[in-house]
């Protein structure tokens, strides 16, 4: 425990030397962090969101045109109802899809109201077992002549897949480019404070120190510039996703038809990811600063 605390203060006083150094690591690392948190954020709200979509994947609706009667609309019905796969066949009036849509919109449903004319098609919804099916009904439902067009949540699927995965392929470019920006800054900043006591380290070898004795010190001050580092970030992360929920979070589900992850739950994981990679990035700093300058 005493050594626990001897590093400790070392640490803390190295760090109060050099003031300019750790402030620039801890803006790097912070920097970092905040843009890691922020792809962290996209990536796992769009996740909640393609698994939503994906829970309405089993429905395909099929937009009929104006001109098409209800005998010709039963028809339809009668005619994909008879596919493989397909469980349930029901008929949307365009009243019955205007009220649906103005409770999605929520409290701006009234917009709709200046529309006049009610735009929306009469539409058929088509239940299925399984994607295979759904594709099934997609090809015969557009090759009817009274069908205006299809939405096919598979479509949408694939795009939001897509644009998930884009965010984590290019989250993990940039973090990786800026984790060895930041472990690069920490070296520098350790650095300097072994240039500094170079002399006090000499004779701490003279005296007998263990390696370990002199290393211990600068590790810790690295690790402490990563917390300190996460810490500043959690906060800053949470302080302005949590306004964003509070602000927004009705809005965006009433037109995404998708929840906003809860701040206190993603950000508490978040703080656990911070913490280790804060730690991580100030010991490598460490450790790399006394491999190439510290001979001990």
């Amino acid at each position: 425990m005493r050594r626990v605390l001897y590093n400790l203060k070392q640490a803390l006083q190295q760090i109060g030397r050099n003031k300019g150094m750790s402030a620039a690591s801890v803006f790097a690392i912070t920097a970092m962090m905040l843009i890691l948190g922020l792809f962290f954020i996209l990536s796992v709200n769009v996740n909640v969101f393609t698994e939503v979509v994906k829970s309405d994947y089993d429905t395909v609706e099929v937009y009929l045109k104006d001109s098409t009667t209800e005998a010709q609309a039963a028809q339809i019905m009668e005619e994909l109802k008879n596919l493989k796969g397909v469980s349930k066949v029901t008929y949307r009036t365009k009243d019955q899809a205007m009220k649906i849509m103005k409770k999605r919109w929520g409290d701006s449903g009234y917009l709709l109201n200046s529309l006049g004319s009610n735009p929306l098609p009469n539409s058929v919804l088509v239940k299925v077992s399984n994607l295979s099916a759904a594709n099934t009904v997609n090809k015969t439902a557009v090759k009817n002549k009274g069908v205006e067009n299809t939405t096919y949540y598979k479509q949408t699927i694939d795009k939001v897949t897509k644009i998930t995965n884009t965010i984590q392929i290019g989250a993990l470019v940039i973090m990786l480019f800026l984790v060895v920006v930041s472990i690069v800054v920490v070296s520098n900043t350790i650095k300097l404070t072994v240039f500094a006591r170079a002399r006090e380290i000499e004779i701490m070898k003279v005296v007998g120190a263990t390696n370990w004795f002199i290393r211990g010190p600068f590790l810790v001050e690295g690790i402490v510039i990563g917390i300190i580092s996460a810490l500043i970030s959690s906060g800053i992360t949470y302080l302005f996703y949590g306004k964003l929920v509070a602000k927004a979070g009705v809005k965006l589900m009433t037109m995404l038809g998708s929840p906003l992850v809860p701040a206190g739950y993603l950000c508490g994981n978040l703080v656990v990811i911070f913490l280790a990679l804060g730690i991580g990035i100030g010991a490598c700093g460490s450790i790399i600063s006394m491999r190439r300058f510290l001979e001990v």
